[in-house]
């Protein structure tokens, strides 16, 4: 999986923060303090189209889209292919881990707790 240029990802926050798919418009209005072009906006939103990284849908002229996946399961994704990258995942894993903070731990602690679980 890409990582995301600072365009993309500024568009991919205002479609996260969404619960609906937007249009190019909608979007562009969303990023109007950065003074995009409309086919700026179109431009970034279907080069996301072709990276599968937003889905979209017809809407009479327009296109809506919407992220394929959530913010986090993308992120998860980039994660997983650092891990992959890497010749020894145990080792970047311990680091990554290392480099927490209490709290960033302790969410850790709770995720794990909760895959370890039986599930009823």
């Amino acid at each position: 999986m890409n990582r995301l240029g600072e365009l993309e990802r500024a568009v991919m926050d205002v479609l996260w923060a969404r619960n609906e798919p937007m249009t190019v418009r909608e979007v562009g209005r969303e990023l109007a303090d950065r003074d995009l072009a409309h086919t700026t906006v179109m431009t970034v939103l279907d080069r996301l189209a072709k990276k599968k990284v937003v889905t979209r849908a017809r809407e009479g002229r327009a296109w809506r889209y919407r992220p394929a996946a959530s913010r986090e399961s993308y992120v998860s994704e980039l994660m997983f292919d650092a891990l992959g990258q890497t010749g020894d995942r145990d080792a970047a894993l311990a680091a990554f881990v290392q480099s927490m903070d209490g709290k960033g731990a302790e969410a850790l602690r709770r995720a794990l707790a909760e895959i370890e679980q039986p599930r009823n």
